[in-house]
C-alpha cells in the first residue's frame, strides 16, 4: 500500500518515503499551556493522532516516534500567572499555571480519543539545546547579538520564504513588522531576549552577560532536534503556523545544521470556524473543549468526546471546517446507530485492522477521512442486513480511527440482555443449527414476549447469522 501525503512546501500530494522505515519520525506543534484549549486547538490533535495511528499501522507501533511539544515559557503564561497567583513569586506562579493547564489539556484530548505522543517535551527542559543552536547560528553568520538580544538575520538565508512560498519583499510588504533599535533587518526575529525582573531566566548565549529566555520559534527547533534529529520525516500543525512560526523554525534548523530541509513533508490542517463565523471572544462564539464536554455552552447540552471526534473527522483535514450544532447532532445520531449495530452482533475489541481495509486505503490517500467515513456507512448497511463480518469490520474501523473505545462503548450501551434472554438466544442458535425450525420459532416468540426481537440473515459468505435488539 502506498501512503501519499500533501506537502505544504511543494504544494503537491506525493508518495511518502520515510528516511528510515524502521524509525519514522513526526513532530507536531503542541499547546502553550496558559488556558483551556479551544475547539480549534483540537483539530491538529485529532488530525495528527489519526496520522500517528496510520503510520503505526503501516510501519509497526515500535517504529514510529511522534513528538508533540508543550510550550511552558511564554508571555501569555507570565500574564496568567501574575493575574491568578499575585500573592506568590512569579516563577512559582508560572509553575502552578503550567501544571494546571497542562493537566487540563491532557484530560481534554484524552476525552477526544487521542493517543499520547511518544515523547511530549517541555520547552523549559531544552534550554541547553536552544543555546547550542543559537551559538551555531551566530558562528555561521546567520544570527547576531545586539542590546542583550540575539536575532536571526533573515537576509542571510536565500531560501527564506520557501515554505510560505513568498519572497522576502512580499513578506516585508505583508507583515506587521516589529520596529526595534536592536534589529538590523526589518524581518529579523528574536532567538533570545533579556528576561524582565521576576521572569524565568537562564544564562544567555552569544556572550550576553544578562540572563534571558528564548523566543518562541527556537523552542520547537531545539525540541525537534533533540528527539528526532537534524532532519526528520513529517512536521505538522495548523495552517496559521506556516508563517511566521514554521518558516522561522525551518530557517533556524537548516542554517544551524547546513541542511536543505528540516522535514521531508510539511502538513497543515485548515482553519476552524463556528457556525460559519471566525471563532473569537468578541463574537461570543469562542468555545473550549472543556465547555463542549462538560457544560451546556454549545447547543444547550454536553457533548461526548466520541461525537466531537467523529464530527471533526467528517471534513478533510486540509479543508476549512465549519463547527456547527447540526454537524454534532448528525454525528451523534450516526454513532448511536452504529453502536446499536455492534451490540446486536456482539462484536469485540482488539481485532486486527488489515492493511487491505478500505478505511486504511482511504486514509493512505492523504488522510481522506471523508472517504473513510463513507466506507463506515457502507459497512453499517451490510451489518444492518445481517452481515456479522461487516459489523466486526465496522467495530475495528471505529476503534482504529479512535472514535470507539471500551469506555466510550460502555457509556453508550443501551441494550442489555437479561441472563434468561441470553440463554434463550443461545438455545435458538442451537435449534437452528440442527434445523429444528419449530423449536426455533417457539423460542423466537418467547423472546419477543420478553421484548427481544431477533432477526435471521446471512453474512458475506452466505453463513447464517442472527442479530437481536430490544423492542422500542
Amino acid at each position: 500500500m502506498e501512503l501519499r501525503l500533501y506537502d505544504t512546501m511543494t504544494k503537491e500530494k506525493r508518495p511518502f518515503v520515510p528516511l528510515d522505515p524502521k524509525n519514522v519520525r513526526m513532530y507536531v506543534c503542541g499547546p502553550t499551556v496558559y488556558d483551556f484549549a479551544h475547539i480549534g486547538n483540537a483539530r491538529p490533535v485529532i488530525v495528527f493522532d489519526v496520522l500517528f495511528r496510520l503510520l503505526r499501522q503501516l510501519y509497526g507501533e515500535t517504529h514510529v516516534t511522534y513528538v508533540r511539544n508543550i510550550t511552558d515559557v511564554d508571555d501569555k503564561i507570565n500574564a496568567r500567572a501574575a493575574r491568578d497567583y499575585a500573592d506568590v513569586p512569579l516563577n512559582e506562579a508560572i509553575r502552578r499555571v503550567t501544571e494546571l493547564t497542562g493537566a487540563q489539556f491532557h484530560a481534554d484530548v484524552d476525552a477526544l480519543g487521542a493517543l499520547r505522543p511518544t515523547v511530549e517535551p517541555r520547552a523549559t527542559e531544552h534550554i541547553d539545546e536552544m543555546r547550542q543552536i543559537i551559538e551555531k547560528l551566530i558562528a555561521n553568520g546567520n544570527a547576531y547579538a545586539e542590546q542583550d538580544h540575539v536575532l536571526f538575520a533573515v537576509g542571510s538565508m536565500k531560501a527564506y520564504g520557501a515554505l510560505s512560498r513568498r519572497s522576502l519583499d512580499e513578506l516585508v510588504a505583508g507583515a506587521r513588522v516589529d520596529v526595534a533599535p536592536y534589529k538590523r533587518g526589518e524581518m529579523d526575529f528574536v532567538l533570545w531576549k533579556p528576561s524582565k525582573p521576576g521572569e524565568p531566566s537562564w544564562p544567555s548565549p552569544g556572550g550576553i552577560k544578562v540572563e534571558g529566555r528564548p523566543g518562541w520559534h527556537i523552542e520547537c527547533s531545539a525540541m525537534a532536534w533533540k528527539h528526532l534529529g537534524e532532519t526528520f520525516d513529517i512536521h505538522g500543525g495548523g495552517i496559521d503556523l506556516v508563517f511566521p512560526h514554521h518558516e522561522n523554525e525551518l530557517a533556524q534548523t537548516c542554517c544551524a545544521f547546513h541542511a536543505e530541509r528540516m522535514a521531508q513533508v510539511w502538513m497543515h490542517n485548515g482553519f476552524l470556524q463556528v457556525e460559519s463565523e471566525k471563532m473569537s471572544k468578541s463574537l461570543g462564539n469562542f468555545v473550549t473543549i472543556r465547555e463542549l464536554l462538560e457544560t451546556d455552552t454549545f447547543g444547550g447540552r454536553k457533548w461526548p468526546g466520541d461525537v466531537l471526534r467523529l464530527a471533526m473527522l467528517r471534513t478533510h483535514y486540509r479543508s476549512p471546517i465549519d463547527w456547527t450544532l447540526a454537524a454534532l447532532e448528525e454525528s451523534e445520531r450516526v454513532l448511536e446507530n452504529w453502536i446499536d449495530l455492534l451490540e446486536r452482533h456482539g462484536t469485540s475489541f482488539g481485532q486486527p485492522m488489515p492493511n487491505g481495509s478500505q478505511v486504511v486505503e482511504a486514509l493512505a490517500d492523504d488522510l481522506n477521512t471523508s472517504q473513510a467515513i463513507a466506507e463506515l456507512h457502507r459497512l453499517a448497511g451490510l451489518a444492518k442486513a445481517g452481515d456479522a463480518g461487516a459489523a466486526q469490520a465496522l467495530h475495528a474501523s471505529l476503534e482504529f480511527l479512535g472514535v470507539l473505545s471500551p469506555s466510550s462503548f460502555a457509556s453508550r450501551r443501551k441494550q442489555e440482555l437479561s441472563p434468561a434472554a441470553a440463554r434463550l438466544i443461545d438455545e435458538r442458535k442451537t435449534a437452528r443449527a440442527r434445523k429444528d425450525f419449530k423449536e426455533s420459532d417457539r423460542l423466537r416468540d418467547e423472546l419477543a414476549a420478553m421484548g427481544v426481537l431477533v432477526k435471521d440473515g446471512k453474512d458475506a459468505d452466505g453463513n447464517p447469522v442472527t442479530t437481536w435488539e430490544i423492542a422500542r
